[in-house]
């Protein structure tokens, strides 16, 4: 097998041939999928190694005691035939990594062969293509994590322990210093815990980054915005806490901590930081100091790691294991995030070359991935794939709905009322009957300003409502295919706004009520296909004979913090909510549905790539960005085949180049992305029984299709659109 490791006298790193270790008893062989690199803790031993002996001597000193103290016992050709000895020789690295069991050893009986596991240990969870692992580093993984996210265990696990110890309340403020990988950690901790939060950072992508996952703000620590954050959250006090996740050896980190804690605050050292406290600032205000020892309770005990003896939970309630499980169980529910920290993903076989890129400061990042090659014979069959469920349903009979036709929104927020509502209020043949939300306030704001018959908190009724023809579902992206199943199988026509489902068991759960009810009327607000401007463009490039590349630069741009589309683990990411859309606009222009989806992420995953492939050779790429100028237009595309060109520009202008070259006119008034044509399309289609706007194969795929970008950005790998027979 192979192996990463470090000569720590010349500085040497590669990746070596090694044996396969054994499968010793009290554990398990774990053949690894994905490992991070500590890009503190790694990245500090690396550039060790490559100093002179009188550096690596600086920077241990503790070593150097122990030098010394050889010295007086063994004299000094002994002393120095043994440190040459183990400084000549290849050491590895690693810590933190997830695999699947492929040997259970003597004594283990909770994970079997084929099990996913997250692993710990700066012995056991190494770079390496299989390790063993023993019981007390190990956790299963819980059912839909990714394991490029279950990777972060260990990592996840250190900072876990530091926020344990600084004891945290509801409603505390804390201080982050430092906002790399351990730091970006706490901070979210810390949110989901309750805590309100100031992180301090020089660089300001991390600044932002911490912002975007939790923090109340953030900032240089030369900045005057840091104290005069901390004194507007604390009225003045100071905070409660203050993380030290910081490294080098200035002393700066320690100081700051001393002012902007409040009296009798705590200071918790996870990082390695220089530690030369201002004994006046530190008595004065009676800081308690505290260190946070890795992992948790049980790190460098042999008896709890090597030989598997826990500590009783009455007396120890979070050890190492438990706090690894508790972590991946944090991540798998989305309190917390780990996506947006993976800066690189790199093939095992190129680690020499990522950490040569990492010490020289050609790869800027938070954290960084190895994924490991398949183990031989897992081929095609093995390849990553999301369903496309079969559309099987007998159809009841179509009603053709009364005029006016009778509609029922669920749901009254910004798109609502400001995208939809203002088109139905004024169209012929329609009754706004019902307005359905859980507050009672914004259910009589939108009745008295769109002239609802009725405004209620009961949904219920409204499905029971027999002479209620159509329901809109207009609320928060989680609860979309659970409110579109109800209204399915209470007979209504619904229309959703995007997304249709966050998940495949949400699409599934969907169609099952497609199936159930016979009742198939169902539209996704994917307007865009819509458009009038578009439309126009789309007839005049004309046919195609030849396979297209279509390309669409969605500039989406920054959402201001505290904006819902940033509770991920509650409402899906952002490209989940609202990448539909662009993803059936491609299909309508190419004349089919996807079979396939490769989604790569920039620094921090704030930008997308997406690639789609179509059956007969086409292809889509997707850039969803948010790191543009708010000043560029926010959508761009273009569609190149058989010698044409169809360019949009935002939908205020398109053009086609063919044998005669079109422009359109430059719109005169807003944006027509095609919300009044798609709904009266719908109205149309409920008034006369006649077919819905889109197909519901189509709406399917294109939600398979959104779903496989976040498989496709966990897996790293393209995705498979496997369709249901």
């Amino acid at each position: 097998m192979k192996q990463v490791v470090q000569n720590y006298k010349s500085g040497e790193l590669a990746v070596l041939d090694v044996p396969v270790p054994g499968c010793k008893p009290g554990g398990v062989l774990v053949r690894s999928a994905y490992s991070l690199i500590s890009t503190g803790t790694e990245l500090m031993k690396v550039s060790e190694a490559g100093m002179s002996m009188l550096g690596k001597a600086r920077s241990r000193p503790d070593q150097v005691a122990k030098v010394m103290q050889s010295v007086a016992t063994n004299g000094v050709p002994a002393t120095y035939r043994k440190v040459m000895g183990k400084l000549d020789s290849y050491t590895p690295l690693g810590y933190s990594l997830c695999g699947v069991v492929e040997q259970v050893g003597p004594g283990i009986d909770e994970v079997k062969v084929g099990d996913l596991v997250a692993c710990a240990g700066n012995e056991h969870a190494l770079h390496a293509e299989l390790n063993w692992v023993p019981k007390n580093l190990y956790a299963r993984v819980p059912d839909g994590l990714a394991p490029r996210h279950a990777a972060f265990g260990t990592v996840g696990s250190i900072a876990l322990q530091g926020v344990r110890r600084g004891e945290p309340q509801l409603g505390d403020a804390a201080l982050v210093i430092g906002l790399g990988l351990i730091g970006q950690l706490v901070v979210q901790l810390l949110a989901a815990s309750g805590v309100r939060v100031v992180g301090v950072d020089p660089d300001p992508v991390r600044c932002d980054l911490a912002e975007r996952l939790g923090a109340a703000a953030c900032g240089d620590p030369a900045s005057a915005a840091v104290e005069a954050a901390v004194a507007e959250l604390t009225d003045g006090h100071g905070v409660d806490q203050v993380y030290l996740a910081a490294g080098g050896g200035s002393n700066q980190p320690v100081e700051l901590a001393a002012r902007l804690c409040r009296d009798r605050g705590r200071v918790v050292d996870i990082g390695k930081c220089r530690l030369d406290l201002p004994w006046n600032a530190y008595y004065e205000k009676e800081l308690d100091v505290r260190f946070s020892r890795s992992y948790g309770p049980g790190r460098y005990d042999p008896e709890y790691e090597l030989e598997g003896r826990d500590y009783p939970i009455g007396y120890v309630r979070w050890t190492e294991r438990r706090n690894l499980a508790c972590f991946l169980d944090l991540v798998a529910r989305g309190s917390v995030d780990v996506e947006p920290l993976v800066s690189h993903v790199a093939a095992f076989d190129d680690a020499v070359e990522t950490y040569q890129r990492l010490k020289d400061g050609d790869l800027k990042a938070v954290a960084v991935l190895f994924r490991y090659p398949e183990p031989a014979g897992a081929g095609e069959a093995e390849a990553p794939a999301v369903a496309v469920p079969a559309v099987n349903v007998r159809r009841s009979p179509v009603r053709a709905a009364r005029t006016p036709v009778r509609l029922a929104f669920v749901g009254a927020g910004n798109y609502a009322t400001s995208m939809l509502l203002p088109h139905l209020a004024q169209r012929d043949g329609v009754e706004l009957s019902t307005v359905v939300t859980t507050t009672a306030l914004s259910a009589a704001n939108a009745q008295r300003k769109f002239g609802f018959s009725e405004a209620t908190t009961d949904l219920d009724a409204v499905l029971g409502d027999k002479s209620v023809d159509a329901v809109f579902v207009v609320t928060r992206h989680s609860s979309h295919a659970e409110l579109t199943r109800k209204a399915l199988l209470a007979g209504k026509a619904v229309f959703v706004e995007k997304p249709l489902a966050l998940t495949e068991d949400e699409l599934a759960g969907v169609l099952a009520a497609v199936e159930e009810s016979g009742n198939d009327r169902l539209q996704v607000g994917f307007n865009r296909r819509f458009a009038p401007l578009l439309n126009e463009a789309r007839q005049r490039f004309g046919t195609r004979s030849g396979p297209a590349s279509l390309r669409y630069l969605v500039n989406a741009g920054r959402l201001q913090h505290g904006s819902w589309y940033l509770q991920q683990g509650a409402e899906g990411s952002r490209f989940a909510g609202e990448g539909g859309h662009f993803i059936d606009t491609a299909s309508w222009l190419l004349g089919a549905d996807p079979v396939s989806v490769y989604a790569v992420a920039t620094s921090g995953n704030e930008d997308l790539q997406i690639v789609l492939r179509y059956p007969d050779g086409s292809t889509a790429t997707i850039s969803y960005v948010t790191t543009g100028s708010p000043g560029f237009p926010k959508e761009t595309l273009d569609l190149v085949a058989d010698g044409k060109v169809l360019r949009l520009d935002d939908f205020v202008r398109a053009s086609v180049y063919s044998r005669k070259r079109w422009v359109s006119s430059r719109l005169p008034k807003a944006r027509d992305k095609g919300q009044s044509a798609e709904l009266a399309a719908f109205v149309k289609a409920v008034r006369t029984g006649g077919p819905m706007p889109v197909p519901l194969e189509s709406l399917v795929a294109t939600t398979a299709a959104t779903l496989a970008v976040q498989a496709g950005l966990a897996g790293g790998a393209p995705v498979t659109l496997a369709r249901a027979r």
